[in-house]
């Protein structure tokens, strides 16, 4: 729908003052001015955000209603929050309406900060018409316009109808003052319907009359359905339909059978009871081994150069001839990273009803533009015609960036003609997810006769998320995804060179929380520590005397979290500290991770965390976001792995595919740095650095870790 059909249907369904904004072209030429957020004030007060991001955790639904509450000036407690529907003023600048790469703040921040202050003055604007005053004497202060010479005072509810009829203000003024909403650390909005069973996940939609689908999945990947013999499943008590699904080209990577039931236990009895005939993938015959393989050989090629400052080719050879000063050296590592599964604790689902009046789709997601698109191709109509009811997610992570399972659901309630609710299996998700890409690191660093490290050479190999996915992303045949991490290297070296080479395997690949940085972090950090120790110098001081005068926000969160670690005092016997730092999304992360280790195996006790992430928003989401990535990222580092053999997929779930269990949970501290800078994110930051903390706390041990996940050698 356009702007003018969408602000005439949220009109008529919310009966209040409702404000949407296009800004000048001037003002959109960056992303954060891209068509933006609506508000609605009620008649009785009730101030409405619609948030077009998705709210899985990481806490959109408190933080973007708290730009707009700051700059209306409306008491907290009478704010309301809906998930905006997906619409195409919603979009960015990209034509996407989706959450990912910690965007929703960084985009948003000011867009609805102006969306509350242009409510704020027709609201003003609207009392000040009626007392006959100029708006200048008036003013808005929690949910009242106050005129504070004749004591009068109008609730925002009661002028609703008049300022819906005052022009919105070509610029707004932002409060100057201090803020009372933002960086305070307010409740959140989802907690109460959470703690009470009212909040509604996918899993929750239950539409009049509708039906479950259980899925029966080729075991290997992209797998071909040769033969089915469905009559026992068709006889189990509850079973409706049994439905051959093809795979759709761009939506779904395989056939697959639908199971469709009164109930997913029926579901479930029916997909036991098929049996069904598999023939070979396209990965038949693909395993892990053979993927290693193929990353090493490609290594051999010289790759796309992301980043050339210098030449370290040239520094590095001058070092190793043979009549080189003494003292000058040249370090060199390696490191590999294993494919990822996403693993969100609410597999995926979809609830999907095709009528004449189009298609509801009911869906935790993150990508609802997406969403919307597929479900208009596979039902055949319109996109106007398809209606997106973003439900909160139980874990996002990247995974609900993809849009399989809502094309599956689609073409199942198509067939059946009623709402048709699908739910994967844990099974399905591990053994068809789209993976972060396993990838291969070889690092080499030159070192002056007074240690001073003066080149560093990076070559990354790796499948390619945007070649697979989106070629057109492509800037001169770089993934930014597949460098971002390692063309960003921090540190102030005189010759850089960081080089990739894509190779692709064929496993499909996704965006996994931190996407690149959380594999080249790994090999930059850890690789930075052996450079740190060849040279004997303290691993904080010599990232220190590399990053002051580069990067200086990141310094600061290093001696921060090295501070608060008690970094250089004595540590209780058996327990070592390794430190790592990552700039991404705008924010500067540095974690210092206490770890011990008994017979073979790691144990992290304690992870002390610093962050600037520009100006704060509510603290304690923050707070939250850097606890659960450190987990999310510690999780990956010491169990997570996905192997190939024969085409399949090795786990099979938490079993297999363990996550970090609360006994291996450690005590985790983070630190804040206060910060008038823009906002940074806070979703993804938290990930990059933990793993090589770990790594390097290891390593003073006695332990070198150059592999993922952390396997020690027994003694």
């Amino acid at each position: 729908m356009d702007r003018r059909e969408f602000l005439g249907l949220a009109l008529a369904a919310g009966g209040g003052l409702l404000l949407g904004f296009e800004w000048e072209p001037a003002e959109a030429a960056t992303r954060a001015f891209a068509p933006n957020a609506y508000l609605r004030v009620d008649p009785d007060g009730t101030v409405t955000v619609l948030v077009p991001r998705a709210e899985m955790g990481q806490g959109v639904y408190t933080a973007l209603p708290a730009l707009v509450a700051e700059e209306l000036a409306c008491a907290w407690d009478r704010v309301r929050v809906e998930a905006a529907p997906a619409a195409a003023v919603y979009r960015d600048q990209y034509g996407l309406q989706i959450t990912s790469g910690s965007t929703s703040v960084r985009d948003l921040y000011m867009p609805l900060r102006q969306a509350g202050a242009a409510a704020r003055q027709m609201l003003v604007g609207a009392a000040a018409a009626a007392w006959g005053v100029p708006a200048a004497q008036c003013r808005a202060s929690g949910g009242f316009v106050l005129h504070e010479a004749t004591g009068r005072r109008a609730a925002f509810g009661a002028l609703a109808a008049q300022a819906a009829r005052q022009p919105v203000p070509g610029r707004v003024d932002l409060g100057q003052g201090e803020f009372t909403l933002i960086g305070k650390p307010l409740p959140r909005t989802d907690t109460h319907p959470k703690i009470t069973g009212k909040a509604t996940f996918g899993l929750d939609v239950r539409p009049a009359g509708h039906l479950v689908a259980r899925l029966a999945m080729p075991p290997e990947i992209g797998g071909k359905l040769k033969g089915l013999g469905s009559g026992a499943a068709r006889k189990v008590p509850g079973v409706c339909h049994v439905l051959r699904l093809k795979a759709a080209p761009g939506t779904v990577p395989g056939d697959a059978v639908a199971v469709v039931a009164d109930s997913y236990p029926a579901a479930g009895a029916g997909v036991e009871a098929l049996r069904a005939r598999w023939g070979p993938g396209p990965l038949h015959g693909v395993a892990s081994d053979g993927i290693e393989g193929e990353l090493r050989a490609a290594a051999r090629k010289g790759g796309v150069v992301a980043r050339r400052d210098g030449d370290a080719e040239r520094a590095i050879a001058a070092i190793m001839r043979p009549k080189s000063p003494a003292g000058r050296r040249v370090l060199a590592a390696e490191f590999w990273l294993p494919y990822l599964a996403h693993a969100t604790m609410e597999p995926p689902n979809c609830t999907a009803h095709v009528h004449a009046g189009g298609v509801d789709v009911w869906i935790g997601t993150q990508a609802q533009s997406e969403v919307q698109k597929v479900a208009a191709r596979v039902a055949g109509v319109p996109e106007s015609r398809v209606r997106v009811h973003t439900t909160l997610l139980g874990c996002g992570f990247g995974r609900r960036l993809e849009t399989d399972f809502a094309a599956q659901a689609v073409a199942i309630a198509k067939r059946v003609g009623k709402p048709v609710k699908l739910i994967w299996s844990r099974e399905d998700d591990l053994g068809h997810d789209a993976y972060r890409p396993a990838s291969l690191h070889r690092l080499r660093a030159a070192l002056d006769r007074d240690g001073s490290l003066v080149a560093w050479s990076h070559k990354l190999v790796s499948p390619s998320i945007y070649r697979q996915k989106a070629p057109e992303w492509l800037h001169d045949g770089i993934d930014e995804t597949a460098v971002e991490g390692a063309a960003g290297f921090p540190y102030a070296v005189p010759h850089v060179l960081v080089r990739h080479v894509a190779v692709d395997p064929g496993i499909p690949l996704g965006y996994w929380r931190s996407v690149g940085f959380s594999s080249n972090a790994f090999a930059v950090e850890v690789f930075m520590d052996q450079v740190a120790r060849a040279v004997a110098r303290d691993p904080v001081a010599f990232r220190l005397s590399l990053l002051r005068a580069t990067a200086p926000r990141l310094a600061r969160v290093l001696e921060i979290a090295a501070r608060e670690a008690g970094w250089g005092a004595a540590v209780p016997a058996g327990r070592h500290r390794g430190v790592a730092v990552c700039a991404s999304y705008g924010s500067f992360v540095a974690q210092v991770a206490e770890v011990s280790v008994k017979e073979g195996r790691p144990r992290v006790h304690r992870v002390t965390c610093a962050i600037d992430c520009g100006q704060v928003i509510n603290p304690g989401i923050v707070e939250a976001q850097m606890q659960g990535g450190i987990v999310f990222g510690l999780s990956a580092a010491l169990h997570g792995q996905i192997g190939f053999a024969a085409g399949r997929v090795l786990q099979t779930n938490f079993d297999s595919y363990p996550v970090l269990r609360m006994s291996e949970t450690p005590e985790i501290a983070v630190h804040i740095v206060p910060s008038r800078e823009a906002p940074g994110g806070v979703g993804e930051p938290g990930v990059p650095p933990i793993a090589p903390a770990v790594a390097n706390a290891l390593a003073a041990a006695g332990h070198v870790v150059r592999r993922l996940p952390i396997r020690l050698a027994t003694r």
